[in-house]
C-alpha cells in the first residue's frame, strides 16, 4: 500500500505550540503533531524545520482521519505528550529531546502510544537545512532499516522508520513518509538524530528515554515554596531547557514572530540578552534554583571580563557577536516577516550593568559569588562610573536617550552590592556613586507632579520605572515611588494588564499588546507597598495569559486573547517564577528585592 504524502500543517495560533529542548536547541510542536521550528545544531543556527515562517522543512506525526488535539507536560521535565482523541480512541505521542544536549548532536525522541483503541498514524520527515533552502540529500536505507542522509552540513539518521517511503521530488527524494498502525496498548519509537559531526553508534530508544528522564530529575532542585508550585516548577524547567552548557540562556526559541501584525516589529531572540539572563538568575536566587543562578553569573561574568565597559547588550551562546539583521526570502509567520540576526550589538544599554550588579549581589547573598564574580562586579561598577552620562537604548531598546530607568536600576545595583557585602573594600565608593547618580537623575528626570518621568526630555510614564524601587534603588515609602506607581496604574493599565508606555494618542491596546513582564512588575510593586490582595490580582491575571502548554510570549492581545511575539519569552517566565515565590510570604517593613534574602 502506498504511503500518503503528509504536508506540513499551516501555522497555528501561538498558544497551541509546545516546546521541547535540551539546553543547546529547542523545537516547537503544534497541535497537528508538526515540529515546525527547530534550529540545528544550536539555537542560533539555521533552521532545519522552518515551516512556521514559511520554510519547507518539518517533522510531523499525527493520526489519520478526524481528531481533536490536547497535550500536557510531564512535571519537572520538558517532556511533552501530544494527545489526540480520534474516532476510534486516544493516541498519544511522547516527545522530548535527549537531555542534557550535546552541542553538536540533537536527538529527537518521539514515542507513539495507542492509549485507547487502535492508532492509525502517518509521519513525515522533511529536513530542509538553511531555513528551507537546502533539501535532504544522499538518502540511504541501511541494512538495519535505518534511514540516513544529509541536509547541507547536517548529517541525520532516522530510526524506527524502516517502512518509510522516499517522497519523490523533481530530481531527488524530498523526504520520507511513513504509515504506522498500532493495536490498542502498543507503542512505537521513532528516533531522529541531527549532527554537524559524525554520528556515534546508535543507542536503544529505551536507554535514551531512561537517561533523559533521570537527567531531568537530577536537574530539578527543591524550589522554595510559592503561590503556584506547579507553574513555578514549569517556569524553572523551561528556563533550564533554554540554558546551554556555556551558561548562556536564549531570550526565546524563535525568530520573526510578530508582536503586531504587519507593523514590522519582528525580531530574532535566539541569543543571550544580559538583562534577560540577569532576570532569570535573580528569580532563581529567590526560588532556590541555584544551578540557573550559577549559569547566569558564569556567563555574565565572562562577558564582563571579555569586554569590560564595552559589554554588549546581547551575545551568541558562545559569547560571540550577534550577526546583523537580514531577511530570508520566506513568507514569514502570518502578519510577520522573516528576519534573522539582530542589530542589538550596535547599542549601548546602561541598565545591563545595573542588572548584572543585582545578579551578583543575589549570588553573594546565597554564598555563590567567587573571586571572578567579584572582579566582574567591580568591572560593572567601573563601567557605570565611566559611562553613566552617555545616552543609551534602555530596557526597551529604543533610540538612545538618557533613560531614567537605566540610571535608577544602576542605583539599585550599586546599593544591592553594597548591602550584600557591607565589609567590602569598595563599599563606600559604591554607595557614593549610587547617591551621586540618584541625585543627578532626580535633578533632570523628576516630573513636576512629583513622579519619575521616562527621560529628561520625555515627561511620560514607563513600566520600567516600577523596577528600581522593587530592586532596592529607592525605599518603598519614597513619595516619588508611590506617585509613580499610582499614576502608572491609572494611566497605563487596563483590567490588571499592563502596557510599557504610551506610543501615541491611540487607545493602549491599539498600539501594542499588554506586556506580561510589566504585569508581574506591577504585582511586585504592589506587594512591596503591602497591598497583598492587589498584588495577587496582578499575578493571577498575568500568569493565566498563556495557552494549554503554559508558555508565555512577550505580549498578550487582550481583545483576541492571543499570544504575540517570540515563543517562549524567557524573561516573562523568569518574572513569573520570582513573583510566585515572593508573593508566597508577606513583605517585611522595608522589604525590597535587592536586599531581602527571603521571599
Amino acid at each position: 500500500m502506498s504511503t500518503p504524502r503528509l504536508e506540513a500543517p499551516p501555522p497555528q495560533t501561538l498558544r497551541d505550540y509546545a516546546l521541547i529542548a535540551d539546553g543547546e536547541r529547542g523545537a516547537l510542536i503544534g497541535g497537528h503533531g508538526d515540529i515546525s521550528w527547530m534550529c540545528a545544531p544550536r539555537w542560533d543556527s539555521d533552521a532545519v524545520f522552518s515551516s512556521l515562517i514559511g520554510g519547507r522543512g518539518h517533522y510531523t506525526i499525527r493520526p489519520r482521519g478526524r481528531f481533536v488535539w490536547g497535550g500536557y507536560y510531564e512535571g519537572g521535565a520538558l517532556i511533552w505528550r501530544s494527545r489526540w482523541v480520534t474516532q476510534e480512541g486516544i493516541v498519544e505521542c511522547r516527545e522530548a529531546m535527549a537531555f542534557p544536549g550535546d552541542p553538536h548532536r540533537a536527538v529527537l525522541l518521539r514515542r507513539i502510544i495507542a492509549v485507547q483503541g487502535p492508532a492509525h498514524v502517518t509521519a513525515a520527515l522533511a529536513p530542509y537545512a538553511g531555513f528551507g533552502a537546502e533539501p535532504p540529500e544522499r538518502l540511504r536505507h541501511e541494512e538495519d532499516g535505518t534511514w540516513t542522509g544529509n541536509s547541507a552540513a547536517l548529517r541525520w539518521r532516522w530510526r524506527g522508520a524502516d517502512r518509510a517511503c522516499p517522497r519523490p521530488g523533481p530530481s531527488a527524494p524530498e523526504g520520507l513518509d511513513l504509515r504506522l498502525d498500532l493495536r490498542a496498548g502498543e507503542q512505537h519509537d521513532l528516533v531522529l538524530e541531527l549532527s554537524d559531526a559524525p554520528l556515534p553508534s546508535p543507542e536503544e530508544p529505551s536507554a535514551l528515554w531512561s537517561a533523559t528522564e533521570e537527567s531531568w530529575k537530577r536537574a530539578e532542585p527543591r524550589l522554595a515554596p510559592s503561590l503556584a508550585p506547579e507553574d513555578a516548577r514549569h517556569a524553572y524547567t523551561l528556563l533550564r531547557g533554554m540554558t546551554s552548557r556555556t551558561g548562556g540562556m536564549v531570550g526565546a526559541a524563535t525568530t520573526s514572530l510578530p508582536e503586531r501584525a504587519e507593523e514590522g516589529r519582528n525580531y530574532d531572540y535566539r541569543y543571550v540578552w544580559i538583562r534577560d539572563q540577569s532576570f532569570a538568575g535573580q528569580a532563581a536566587a529567590v526560588a532556590d534554583g541555584d544551578p540557573l543562578l550559577d549559569a547566569a553569573v558564569d556567563f555574565i561574568s565572562a562577558r564582563l571580563h571579555q569586554d569590560g565597559p564595552r559589554m554588549a547588550p546581547a551575545y551568541t551562546l558562545t559569547g560571540g557577536r550577534i550577526p546583523d539583521q537580514r531577511t530570508l526570502g520566506l513568507p514569514g509567520y502570518p502578519g510577520g516577516f522573516d528576519r534573522v540576526g539582530n542589530w542589538v550589538t550596535r547599542q549601548f544599554q546602561l541598565d545591563a550593568f545595573g542588572e548584572a550588579l543585582l545578579l551578583f549581589a543575589a549570588a553573594h547573598r546565597k554564598g555563590r559569588l567567587d573571586r571572578d564574580g567579584w572582579c566582574a562586579a567591580q568591572i560593572a561598577v567601573d563601567a557605570i562610573s565611566r559611562r553613566r552620562h552617555e545616552p543609551d537604548a534602555g530596557v526597551w531598546e529604543l533610540p538612545a536617550r538618557h533613560w531614567t530607568h537605566s540610571r535608577l536600576i544602576c542605583v539599585a545595583g550599586l546599593r544591592a552590592l553594597a548591602a550584600a557585602a557591607p565589609a567590602a573594600e569598595h563599599v563606600g565608593a559604591w554607595s557614593a556613586l549610587a547617591d551621586s547618580l540618584l541625585a543627578e537623575t532626580a535633578a533632570t528626570s523628576l516630573h513636576p507632579s512629583g513622579r519619575w518621568q521616562r527621560a529628561p526630555d520625555d515627561p511620560g510614564l514607563d513600566a520600567a520605572l516600577l523596577l528600581p524601587p522593587v530592586r532596592g534603588g529607592l525605599p518603598a515609602d519614597d513619595p516619588r515611588v508611590r506617585r509613580t506607581l499610582s499614576d502608572y496604574a491609572r494611566e497605563l493599565t487596563r483590567d490588571h494588564y499592563a502596557y510599557r508606555f504610551r506610543h501615541d494618542e491611540r487607545p493602549l491596546a491599539d498600539a501594542e499588546g499588554a506586556f506580561l513582564l510589566c504585569g508581574h512588575a506591577m504585582a511586585l510593586a504592589e506587594h512591596q507597598q503591602g497591598h497583598r490582595e492587589e498584588a495577587l490580582r496582578w499575578f493571577e491575571r498575568n500568569r493565566a495569559a498563556c495557552g494549554p502548554p503554559g508558555l508565555f510570549t512577550e505580549e498578550y492581545d487582550i481583545g483576541q486573547r492571543q499570544l504575540r511575539g517570540n515563543l517562549p519569552q524567557a524573561f516573562v517566565h523568569a518574572l513569573m517564577l520570582e513573583t510566585a515565590t515572593r508573593l508566597a510570604a508577606h513583605p517585611r517593613p522595608g522589604f525590597s528585592c535587592g536586599k531581602d534574602t527571603t521571599p
